[in-house]
């Protein structure tokens, strides 16, 4: 890295894009499998909990920031010394942008339909509401976090070729 105005923009890219893939990872090796060893009231709950205190600034910078950024770095290795990394970040930003379309096409969904459930304490049928969420939402996490670290090694790998040419 040359300390360009560029290279500063995909070194941030990649790591708010790092950040997301990390999340997800551990929900995906950790926080799910944790939960779903616990039982009906205490995944609905701790899910509904989680949901809430996710939406806070930090996540929106690197949720947002990583796609932002992406694009931003795509447009200043555009051309010239730059251009052989582009292919590498537009990649990048195309999985990472998936990634997005999978959290507000899927997971947000059946987040907010687990947090429309109610109170734990006043379900029903928790068993039912945690079938309806659990299998679903694993599934999805999944998909968004491989598409996630996917985007994060084809920014890396162009942070690579940006060094290689001259111009981070």
């Amino acid at each position: 890295m040359n300390g360009t105005l560029s290279g500063l923009v995909l070194l941030a890219a990649t790591l708010t894009t790092g950040l997301m893939a990390g999340l997800y990872f551990a929900f995906s090796v950790a926080v799910m499998p944790g939960l779903g060893r616990s039982g009906d009231r205490t995944l609905v709950e701790a899910m509904q909990r989680i949901n809430v205190a996710i939406l806070n600034g930090w996540f929106t910078l690197a949720f947002g920031g990583a796609l932002v950024l992406g694009i931003a770095a795509a447009v200043l290795h555009r051309g010239g010394t730059g251009r052989p990394a582009l292919p590498w970040i537009v990649a990048g930003v195309v999985l990472y942008a998936l990634s997005l379309l999978i959290t507000m096409g899927f997971s947000v969904p059946l987040n907010n339909r687990l947090a429309d459930a109610g109170t734990p304490g006043r379900i029903h049928d928790l068993a039912a509401v945690r079938a309806r969420f659990e299998s679903a939402w694993i599934h999805w996490n999944i998909a968004r976090t491989l598409v996630s670290t996917a985007a994060l090694g084809c920014l890396a790998w162009a942070m690579r070729v940006a060094a290689g040419a001259g111009r981070a």
